[in-house]
C-alpha cells in the first residue's frame, strides 16, 4: 500500500491526504493530555472509541440537519471527512459550570447556568488556547460578526441535540467544545462542525451519580479513562451492553 501524506499531527490526531480532492482521512490515536499537554499518556483503546463515538454524534447531527464535515467511518480507528477551512477559535458550550468556569468565578462545580453560555477561545497551544471576547475575533479577522452569528446559532443547535441525546440515557451533558471549518463553494460559504465530538471534548455526568464519564477521570486520576468512555458507548448503543472493557485494537495504516 502507498505511504500517504500527513498533513497535520495534533495531539488526540492525525490527518492524511484522502483518496479524492477534498478529503482527509482523520485518525485517532490513543494519545491523552491535559492541562495544555502537561500531563500526557497513551491509553489503550482510547482511540477506538472516540472515533465510534465521533462517528455516533456526527451522525446524529447530519440526521438533524447540522452540517458536519464527517463523511463515514473507515475502520476502527480512522474516518473520511470534508476537507475544511479551520476557523482558529475553540466553540464551548456550558451549560453547568465546571472546569475553568467554575475557579474563575468562584462557583461550585455542577452549579446550573440561567441559560447556555458560549465562550471562544482562540486556538494556540502556546499560549494555553486563551479565552477571547467577540470584538478580538472580529477585529484580528478569525471571523466576521456574520460568521460569529451563524457560529453560535450552529454551537445551541448542537447543544440541544447533545443535551438531548445524554439526558435519554442517564447522562448530564455538563459542557463541552467544537471546532468550526468553513468549507466554499466558489465564492459561497459554508460552516459547518468539524475536528470531533467525544468524551475528550464534553464533560459528562452520570445524572444519579454525578460520576465523570470525560477526560476529567484523566486529568484528575479518578479511574480507567477507557472504561468512562466504555461506559458512554455502551449506553449509546455504540457497543454491546455486556462490554466491560475495550480489546487490544489492530492498527490500521
Amino acid at each position: 500500500m502507498a505511504r500517504r501524506k500527513k498533513i497535520y499531527e495534533g495531539k488526540a490526531k492525525i490527518l492524511y491526504e484522502g483518496p479524492e480532492p477534498g478529503t482527509l482521512v482523520q485518525y485517532f490515536k490513543d494519545d491523552a493530555t491535559a492541562n495544555n499537554a502537561e500531563k500526557q499518556a497513551v491509553i489503550e483503546g482510547k482511540g477506538v472509541l472516540n472515533n465510534r463515538l465521533s462517528e455516533f454524534f456526527m451522525t446524529g447531527l447530519g440526521n438533524v440537519g447540522i452540517p458536519t464535515h464527517f463523511i463515514r467511518r473507515l475502520n476502527m480507528r480512522e474516518q473520511l471527512v470534508r476537507q475544511v477551512e479551520i476557523i482558529p477559535l475553540e466553540v464551548i458550550v456550558r451549560n453547568f459550570a465546571a472546569g475553568s468556569m467554575a475557579k474563575r468565578l468562584g462557583l461550585e462545580e455542577g452549579t446550573a447556568l440561567p441559560r447556555p453560555i458560549i465562550e471562544f477561545s482562540y486556538k494556540d497551544d502556546k499560549l494555553g488556547d486563551p479565552l477571547v471576547p467577540e470584538e478580538y475575533v472580529i477585529a484580528f479577522g478569525w471571523a466576521t460578526q456574520q460568521d460569529l452569528d451563524d457560529i453560535v446559532a450552529l454551537a445551541l443547535r448542537v447543544n440541544d441535540f447533545m443535551s438531548g441525546v445524554m439526558f435519554g440515557v442517564g447522562i448530564k451533558l455538563v459542557d463541552f467544545k467544537i471546532e468550526i471549518g468553513r468549507i466554499w463553494d466558489n465564492d459561497y460559504q459554508r460552516l459547518v462542525v468539524a475536528d470531533e465530538i467525544s468524551p475528550d471534548s464534553c464533560r459528562l455526568w452520570d445524572m444519579e451519580t454525578g460520576q465523570k464519564l470525560d477526560k476529567d477521570v484523566f486529568r484528575r486520576d479518578l479511574g480507567s479513562l477507557t472504561d468512562a468512555y466504555t461506559e458512554v458507548a455502551r449506553r449509546l448503543g455504540v457497543m454491546p451492553s455486556n462490554a466491560t472493557h475495550m480489546p487490544k485494537p489492530t492498527l490500521i495504516n
